[in-house]
């Protein structure tokens, strides 16, 4: 089975730059939730899921964010253009430890630098690929996500600011349409 996604013109924006080491961005489409909004909106109240949830917000905001930055030990779940958060495995960054064996929940990222990052959607990892798992739509338009961006940064649309940990379109303007 083949399935063709073709992003349409979408937002670049900030989803949290408060975080001390970490600012994350996520994509929106026109006149819709931003994607990394849908993906914890939907499984919050979700009593199966509401604690996988809450464990993924904390990872992301506080381990991420908070105390290591986008730590390549982080970000070792590659799946194509992007990454599945949590890590797999049993990762050790100083005295701290993260394991997340059998995790229900993928959110797809990808890291542009250890201070930023962009979150994209996900969903429920039931199946042993994201091809034969029901996040399969959300993976694939994760992938094209990134793909777009990752052209607008070769072609000079977009501009990492690193040092200040924002992303500027070529015109100097936060607002950002791809």
């Amino acid at each position: 089975m083949s399935i063709n996604i073709k992003v349409n013109t979408f937002a670049l924006e900030i989803w949290d730059d408060e975080c001390a080491k970490c600012t994350f961005y996520t994509v929106r489409q026109e006149g819709e939730s931003n994607e990394a909004d849908k993906f914890f909106e939907r499984f919050e109240n979700d009593t199966e899921y509401s604690d996988a949830t809450k464990e993924l917000l904390i990872f992301i905001l506080k381990t991420i964010g908070e105390k290591h930055g986008a730590h390549e030990a982080l970000f070792n779940r590659e799946e194509n253009e992007v990454t599945g958060l949590p890590n797999k495995g049993k990762e050790r960054i100083g005295s701290f430890t993260y394991q997340f064996f059998e995790f229900p929940l993928r959110i797809y990222a990808i890291k542009l630098r250890e201070n930023l990052v962009i979150l994209f959607n996900g969903g429920i990892k039931d199946g042993p690929t994201n091809q034969t798992s029901s996040l399969h739509i959300e993976w694939r338009s994760a992938c094209e996500y990134a793909k777009r961006i990752d052209t607008a940064i070769r072609e000079k649309e977009i501009e990492i600011f690193e040092s200040e940990r924002l992303i500027r379109s070529y015109n100097g303007s936060s607002e950002i349409w791809l």
